[in-house]
């Protein structure tokens, strides 16, 4: 038998994804790179509504009677983290001897990542990680700027 999840706690996990995806883009904004506040919201949002779909859109399918069928709802989050792979891949760019998007790549997959707790109802786990991201990205910049004298992406 698979859960019911009421309209207001599905609505809930949806934005708590959206506004969690825009913090982290919004730095990433302020930054001025390309993959900014909608991307990353998306992103949170999509993995969300993945993660609903997986553990509780097939509901109707099982009232049905229809006869056992394996149901796995970790299959759906592990093809969250293969395809936004390739997303992150076309955010990185070789410029010379230089790389550049690699973290903004490692932001989308996190923000995959934070999306995918929210809608599965770990919003502790989501609220830390955005945290931790937004801490890295900013404060540690500096920082490491600081302490390494050069900055790096």
């Amino acid at each position: 038998m698979v859960p019911d999840l009421s309209f207001q706690e599905e609505m809930l996990r949806i934005l708590l994804a959206a506004g969690l995806g825009a913090a982290v883009g919004i730095e990433r904004e302020l930054r001025e790179h390309q993959a900014g506040v909608r991307t990353h919201m998306l992103v949170a949002v999509g993995s969300a509504l993945f993660t609903l779909v997986s553990a509780y859109g097939f509901g109707e399918f099982f009232a049905q009677g229809t006869p056992f069928v394996p149901v796995d709802p970790t299959r759906i989050a592990a093809q969250i983290v293969t395809g936004i792979g390739f997303l992150g891949a076309g955010a990185i760019i070789r410029q010379g001897p230089n790389i550049r998007g690699l973290t903004t790549a490692a932001t989308l997959w996190a923000v995959a990542a934070i999306g995918l707790s929210a809608g599965a109802g770990y919003y502790a786990g989501a609220i830390a990680t955005t945290i931790v991201v937004i801490i890295a990205l900013w404060p540690l910049r500096i920082l490491t700027r600081r302490l390494l004298g050069r900055e790096y992406e």
